[in-house]
């Protein structure tokens, strides 16, 4: 299965829409672009394997694999990118801002329902982001 991310990078934060086969599953914030720092950015553009994973944290959730130059990254619950993740994606249900959202829970629920079906098949599941990248003083680069 493949999951496509369209995300608007911001000085402030990372907003995205995500997708399958064209249908909108919900959307996801993030860290803006610092270089793919760890702890402070979000992750590059490019296609990450998916899986299934779990701590007593954050319940299930989901694990990117390969991403270059990091570890640990996570697909979990959260409501304000600058104040709750470390590098992470969180989807969210509504967007209230840059990096920021709502009922994050509910959304990455709808998420793990929506990928179960590729459990059941055991087929690989991937995650394809693609970034515009919005400067102030000079739009779209």
């Amino acid at each position: 299965m493949e999951l496509q991310l369209f995300r608007n990078q911001f000085e402030g934060g990372t907003n995205g829409a995500l997708f399958h086969q064209g249908k909108f599953i919900c959307f996801m914030i993030e860290l803006p672009w610092k270089e793919n720092a760890r702890n402070i950015s979000c992750i590059p553009d490019g296609r990450y394997e998916l899986a299934l994973w779990y701590t007593d944290r954050f319940k299930h959730h989901l694990v990117v694999k390969n991403v270059p130059g990091r570890t640990g990254i996570l697909v979990h619950p959260a409501n304000d990118a600058m104040k709750e993740l470390r590098g992470c994606l969180a989807p969210v249900t509504h967007l209230t801002g840059i990096g920021t959202g709502l009922l994050s829970r509910k959304a990455l629920d709808k998420l793990l329902l929506f990928i179960e079906r590729c459990r059941m098949k055991k087929e690989p599941l991937f995650l394809n982001i693609t970034s515009a990248v919005f400067d102030a003083g000079e739009g779209i680069n």
